[in-house]
């Protein structure tokens, strides 16, 4: 737009409300691993039993199709049971290999389509747990003009703000909205700002895991060289790092603006 002249810490297994039985049932599936505690690093904050269950719920909560695998959210538990030692293996070792994710289209408004891309599951349940540690990380460093994906905030408060602007002076606004901006993402330059916020390397490998782990479109296989799936639990975390640096080059640049995912005002 331009002017015309708590820190309460609980126990996951004691929360007292309608979810206290599931929680009880996730951590039996993690027993014994490590909790989430100020010291340990980034990379055991994620796999922690606490953050664990915590992201298990969330997928649960979420409910959704089911990935390439077929395993729906209702049937998660079982496989955690069963397969807890191995998964948390994998994900210590750098050998957990994310699966490709499912790709679907969605008819929009305006007669195109937008193209989501559904992880398994399991996929889900871990970047969930990445999502819950780096973005609080990401959180505080991100611009105040910037709405979309992010926690207490929304597109009615991005209308307000733009509202605001208007009665200050700001008359004449330019709209972007940037094609297809989650399949176009540039993998070196996402994990280039990443990094400028974690340093722990298996962080960052299982973060590259899942921007390359490919997408199957009815029955083919396609790698993934860049962009970043609409679908996934991370995504929308890992657009905003992306689009910071466009946020902060506006403001630089002295531009009054409101971000609302990938749609720009200014």
């Amino acid at each position: 737009m331009q002017k015309s002249q708590k820190t309460v810490k609980e126990s996951y297994c004691q929360k007292d409300n309608v979810e206290h039985e599931r929680y009880a049932r996730a951590c039996s599936a993690f027993h014994g691993e490590q909790n989430n505690q100020d010291g340990v690093d980034l990379f055991e904050k994620i796999i922690s039993r606490s953050n664990l269950n915590q992201a298990y719920l969330q997928v649960v909560r979420n409910k959704g199709a089911a990935g390439i695998d077929g395993m729906t959210y209702d049937q998660l538990l079982p496989y955690l049971r069963e397969n807890r030692e191995v998964l948390l293996t994998q994900l210590r070792t750098g050998k957990y290999k994310p699966q490709p994710v499912l790709r679907v289209e969605i008819a929009k408004p305006t007669s195109s389509v937008r193209k989501l891309g559904i992880p398994t599951v399991v996929d889900r349940m871990i970047q969930q747990a990445i999502n819950q540690v780096l973005q609080p990380i990401f959180e505080s460093e991100f611009s105040d003009n910037s709405f979309g994906f992010r926690p207490k905030r929304s597109a009615q408060m991005a209308i307000i703000q733009a509202k605001a602007y208007y009665e200050q002076g700001y008359k004449y606004v330019v709209d972007i909205d940037m094609k297809a901006y989650f399949d176009t993402v540039n993998h070196d330059k996402l994990m280039y700002y990443i990094e400028k916020k974690v340093n722990d390397k298996q962080v960052l490998n299982l973060i590259r895991r899942y921007l390359v782990s490919g997408i199957m479109d009815k029955g083919l296989f396609t790698k993934s060289d860049k962009g970043t799936p609409q679908g996934g639990n991370l995504s929308p975390l890992l657009s905003n790092i992306y689009l910071h640096e466009f946020d902060k080059l506006l403001e630089n640049r002295g531009h009054k603006f409101v971000r609302y995912a990938d749609d720009v005002n200014i």
